[in-house]
């Protein structure tokens, strides 16, 4: 289905050529109609599915038709989890809105918030925004989200995975009670479902995949491999394999800087990105990973939240992490907008357990390939038993069941006279 039959206008699909866009994707075809009826949306959809022009088109054509003299006020807010995914999403509007009078801003951690304070001063339509800096901003009294008209929860799961619940019921608190309200998530977490039941209004629900699904693009592999070995594997593979670009993904922000040092002095050129590093460090460490300045980026879960690298081909998952539905964002990095990719996970006997709760998440075992040389020994069969235990039958008495034990070999019975007795 082209983009310029779902009822956009003439100035968007302008700005979408422009994007080299013109097929749309499997939820735009769904969500971009349901924002156009003004329904409360839950909406299941994975990274690289094309969700933000699905949210971000419709929401500028109405505030562009309602948009009039040369003031501008906040009308729609959209919520991301981390700074990355807050620029990114900004670009977005901005491409999108270029042929449009509207103007959108990115609030998150880590920037001057005076700057910030200047730029909403100066009149927006659009605030993209982590849940933090945004209630700075309201406490301050830099700030009216009275007449927002669109609130948007993108990655809803991770933002409230990451604690920021209070955060975001104080937000709605704030926001005008007549408004369409509109959530995209992934999986479908505990805290997900409790906010959706409280805030959304009979909503429409898509599903452009299951939630807690992975994208049928995305081609899962599994490595066994020894504690011992797994920094060995992963130079292997990724030197071997000759693979150009490759995320790897670890749970801890130490062991991310120790795989870059390591990976490097192994002859590949490695970066990083987590929580310890500033916002300049990480934004310069993503540039030159997208350049192919470097070719492996090792990332923290949180860190790697919404970043969009459309020619990232490959993911390493170093560790399984705690929270699995994690699994499904670590892997949404590859195989973006209908693109083949590749999903590595390396995997130690003492993730065992962790492994059989991932794979009840996904609802099948993960494919296994076998590198003898990595991959831990097979446990030893156990010995047969000598003798084999005789079976104890259980007979009903009055009590419930009572165990009837078997006669001791080699030692005969009392007899008595009723044994002489014969019918």
């Amino acid at each position: 289905m082209l983009l310029d039959t779902l009822g956009l206008s003439p100035e968007l699909l302008r700005a979408t050529r422009e994007e080299g866009y013109t097929e749309a994707t499997a939820i735009q075809k769904r969500l971009i109609p349901a924002i156009f009826s003004g329904r409360d949306i839950l909406a299941g959809a994975q990274t690289g599915s094309g969700k933000t022009a699905a949210f971000a088109l419709p929401i500028l054509q109405a505030l562009t038709r309602q948009h009039t003299g040369e003031k501008h006020i906040p009308k729609a807010l959209i919520l991301v989890p981390t700074r990355e995914l807050t620029r990114q999403i900004h670009e977005s509007f901005s491409r999108y809105g270029h042929h449009t009078p509207l103007r959108s801003i990115p609030l998150y951690g880590g920037a001057n918030i005076a700057a910030q304070s200047k730029r909403l001063a100066s009149g927006t339509d659009i605030i993209v925004a982590t849940s933090g800096r945004l209630l700075e901003h309201l406490r301050n009294k830099k700030l009216s989200l009275e007449q927002i008209q669109y609130l948007v929860l993108d990655e809803a799961d991770t933002i409230l995975d990451m604690g920021f619940y209070k955060e975001v019921a104080a937000i709605i608190e704030a926001l005008p009670q007549k408004k369409q309200t509109i959530f995209i998530s992934a999986t479908l977490t505990p805290a997900l479902k409790k906010l959706s039941d409280e805030i959304l209004r009979r909503p429409l629900r898509i599903e452009e995949c299951r939630m807690g699904g992975t994208a049928r693009s995305v081609e899962q592999v599994l490595y066994p491999v020894t504690e011992e070995k797994k920094m060995e594997l992963l130079s292997y593979l990724i030197g071997s394999r000759n693979y150009r670009q490759v995320m790897v993904f670890v749970r801890k922000k130490a062991l991310a800087e120790t795989l870059k040092t390591a990976l490097h002095e192994s002859g590949l050129k490695s970066d990083s990105i987590h929580g310890d590093k500033s916002s300049a460090g990480r934004g310069r460490a993503l540039e030159r990973f997208r350049n192919g300045e470097v070719r492996v980026l090792v990332a923290t879960d949180i860190a790697a939240r919404g970043l969009d690298i459309p020619t990232l081909e490959v993911v390493i998952n170093y560790d399984i992490p705690h929270v699995h539905s994690d699994y499904i964002h670590r892997i949404g990095r590859t195989g973006r907008a209908g693109k083949k990719g590749l999903a590595i996970t390396l995997s130690t006997p003492s993730e065992a357990v962790m492994l059989e709760d991932l794979e009840r998440l996904l609802g099948k075992a993960l494919p296994q390939e076998i590198l003898t040389e990595y991959a831990p020994p097979k446990p030893p069969d156990a010995q047969k038993k000598s003798k084999i235990k005789q079976e104890k039958k259980q007979t009903d008495g009055a009590f419930g069941r009572k165990k009837h034990k078997a006669p001791r070999a080699g030692k005969k019975r009392k007899t008595s006279k009723r044994d002489r007795w014969k019918p």
